[in-house]
């Protein structure tokens, strides 16, 4: 009997080497087999052509409120839609990444070319680089870019190598991560910037220009409509929230689950399973994570439209019951709490060190 939908089977969050493959990453073909049958991986572009006319015209219908309420200080409140929006252009770029819209590799890289470069400002090769180096280990240090060396500690090891500001960081990083997140919308832009001093020179200029258009069109625009006061800070706050709204968005989905020891070899099923958590709440949340909360799925089936990775979650729970593989999915509250959790014990050390000065 497949896992009810409440249930929340959890593996611990360091789990040293995965259960006992059955003929390697075998596990995984029957599954691959029966979602591939069910239709559920065929591409639905009529969905992803009303969702990205409906998220234009709502960028649209924002920059046109900004425009009315120019006049006032409370129109730096309308950076709150212009996050939300931002999000959704970034999700759309992220299922163009994955060939998840049109049928051919040069119609997605071209989606992602405009709503990443074009209308958000964060690179699509940039992005698209180091989500694949994702996808293919995650939560794997050394070769998941998500988990390696930075600002934040993923791992007791790194926290112990954090030095100065950082170290102190480490130490509280749990209680800083969100307050942190209010730059990452900045950051994005600049990695997309940085990334292109080592691409080829066609790729400098056709992403690099649709980067410099999109800066000029957007400063511009927020120059051309309000004061210079009222511009900067509703950048501040536009650009603020969109980043917390992205890591909140991305935190659950690995933080805290299994972190495969270096030279691990796991097959597929394991490898995607075991490190990503789902997170339950119906339509509210499938359309504020962008259809991410169904990490597991998409994990396993990164083609897959979004709006079918409700429909497959049942499939991936039954195969996973059926192979004896822990499921993890829990609420969005719980999700955090695991979360921040795994990043509270990773400087556990760093505090008891300070305690003991």
């Amino acid at each position: 009997m497949p896992a009810s939908p409440s249930t929340i089977v959890a593996p611990p969050p360091a789990l040293a080497s995965p259960p006992s493959e059955r003929a390697g990453g075998s596990d995984f073909a029957p599954l691959s087999r029966r979602v591939k049958e069910s239709g559920l991986l065929d591409r639905r572009p009529a969905y992803y052509a009303r969702a990205i006319a409906l998220n234009l015209a709502a960028t649209a219908a924002v920059w046109a409120a900004i425009a009315w309420a120019g006049g006032s200080w409370w129109v730096v409140l309308l950076g709150v839609p212009l996050a939300l929006l931002s999000a959704r252009t970034a999700f759309l770029g992220h299922d163009a990444g994955h060939r998840q819209i049109a049928r051919t590799a040069r119609g997605n890289k071209w989606l992602g070319l405009l709503l990443g470069n074009l209308l958000l400002g964060m690179g699509h090769g940039w992005w698209s680089d180091k989500h694949n180096r994702h996808h293919a280990n995650p939560n794997h240090v050394g070769k998941d870019p998500d988990v390696g060396e930075g600002v934040l500690a993923w791992t007791e090891e790194q926290a112990a190598r954090q030095r100065g500001p950082l170290r102190w960081l480490a130490r509280h990083q749990a209680w800083l991560f969100f307050p942190l997140l209010t730059l990452e919308g900045f950051n994005l832009k600049v990695g997309s910037a940085l990334f292109l001093r080592g691409r080829s020179r066609g790729a400098r200029l056709l992403e690099g220009g649709l980067l410099l258009a999109h800066t000029a069109a957007y400063l511009g625009l927020v120059f051309a409509l309000l004061s210079p006061g009222k511009a900067v800070v509703l950048i501040l706050v536009h650009h603020a929230l969109f980043g917390v709204h992205l890591g909140a968005v991305f935190a659950p989905n690995h933080k805290g689950m299994a972190m495969p020891e270096p030279g691990a070899r796991w097959g597929h099923l394991r490898r995607q399973v075991l490190t990503s958590r789902n997170v339950r709440g119906g339509v509210v949340v499938d359309w504020l994570m962008g259809g991410l909360n169904y990490q597991i799925e998409h994990h396993l089936f990164p083609g897959i439209p979004r709006c079918s990775l409700r429909r497959v979650r049942p499939l991936v729970m039954e195969h996973c019951e059926r192979v004896g593989l822990p499921y993890t999915e829990t609420g969005l509250v719980e999700s955090y709490r695991q979360a921040l959790g795994h990043m509270r014990e990773v400087g556990s050390e760093l505090r008891a060190e300070a305690a003991r000065r």
